[in-house]
């Protein structure tokens, strides 16, 4: 047999091995247990979970595909709400026969509405797939409005990094200098997800970059900046924010923390938290702000990071915590900026594993030199 006939065939044993092996494999299963997990959460509220967890099995199998289907059928457009009960009834038709000429006809509906839905599946497809490229576009803009290098201050070393957990991000991390003796450092989380909070970071960005040069004071600073907020923002819309100003001639960071995490104060021998003194951004217009001031020695840091890389969850649902990430952080003392930066974020990845990732992550590093 020559080598054009034994390609196809080897090429295809190879497809069915590969299929073999993802089908039987740990992570094809934790995967699906995933995805089975995120539709029972996006379908069903937290009521009707509730109700569920005190029936017994069989009752609650029925009674959970019955709120699925009907959650569903609720998020359909008019039309596809029409063409979803014209699908249920085909598949519930009994066979149809006729005779005509001595010949006799079997009619089964079932396929029909089988195609029906399949029509349904094309046309939300096609929502999706319009809807993705415009996240894709949203996504390209928003990575040209973050920072493209680290920034650059002598005394300090400094490292910058996010990463959205789907195409776009509600976390923001930027820096600004507004001299050559000083640099302002960002990183802010707003709440919620998607296309909504990404919009809101980036009008965040805007506000942060056309006030600051006006502003000495951080607590005048974001006081203007919250006035904005609660003028134009939503109800429901608040952003967390770190604001922290550093300067060469000084181990000192000027910083404003406006309801988010502390910033982690790593020394030789201790790790410190700063305490919570001021409400988010966009909460109320009568929020009070104080600066805070965090003074570093040589080889101290302050590690400022959101939400998600503390609560990463794994395939099992554990999360990352606090504890973990302080006795982390802690191990790593004495290295690089970035070299901190990039173990902390290996080892949130590490124990994320496959799972998918259900916060952005953003995490600053600032060391004093």
């Amino acid at each position: 047999m020559d080598s054009s006939t034994d390609t196809p065939q080897h090429t295809f044993g190879q497809v069915i091995r590969d299929f073999i092996q993802t089908v039987f494999s740990t992570r094809f299963w934790n995967s699906v247990k995933g995805d089975v997990r995120d539709i029972y959460t996006f379908y069903l509220d937290e009521q009707s979970r509730k109700e569920l967890g005190q029936m017994k099995p069989i009752r609650r199998s029925f009674r959970t595909a019955f709120l699925i289907l009907r959650a569903l059928y609720s998020k359909l457009t008019p039309l596809r709400q029409a063409l979803f009960i014209l699908s249920l009834v085909l598949f519930l038709l009994p066979q149809t026969q006729w005779s005509s000429d001595h010949q006799t006809f079997n009619m089964h509906w079932a396929p029909f509405g089988f195609l029906v839905l399949l029509f349904i599946l094309l046309l939300e497809l096609k929502d999706k797939l319009l809807a993705k490229d415009e996240l894709r576009i949203g996504h390209k803009v928003q990575e040209a409005l973050m920072p493209r290098e680290t920034p650059k201050l002598s005394g300090w070393d400094l490292w910058l990094f996010t990463k959205p957990a789907n195409d776009v991000s509600g976390d923001l991390v930027d820096y600004l200098s507004l001299t050559n003796r000083s640099l302002d450092v960002t990183l802010a989380d707003v709440a919620g997800k998607g296309l909504g909070a990404a919009l809101l970071a980036s009008k965040l960005q805007a506000t942060l970059r056309a006030l600051a040069p006006e502003f000495t004071s951080l607590k005048e600073l974001t006081e203007r900046v919250n006035a904005i907020f609660c003028r134009d923002g939503l109800p429901s819309r608040f952003a967390t924010l770190v604001y922290a100003r550093l300067e060469t001639d000084s181990g000192a960071i000027r910083l404003m923390n406006a309801g988010h995490l502390s910033p982690l104060i790593l020394r030789p021998q201790s790790i410190e938290q700063l305490p919570h003194i001021a409400p988010a951004i966009g909460l109320t217009s009568e929020a009070k702000f104080v600066e805070q001031e965090i003074i570093l020695a040589q080889g101290e840091y302050s590690i400022l990071f959101s939400d998600g890389v503390s609560e990463a969850r794994n395939e099992t649902g554990d999360f990352f915590g606090e504890e973990r990430f302080r006795a982390l952080v802690s191990s790593l003392r004495g290295l690089p900026a970035e070299t901190m930066g990039t173990r902390i974020i290996e080892e949130v990845d590490r124990f994320v594993g496959s799972s998918p990732r259900s916060d952005d992550i953003s995490l600053v590093i600032v060391k004093k030199l």
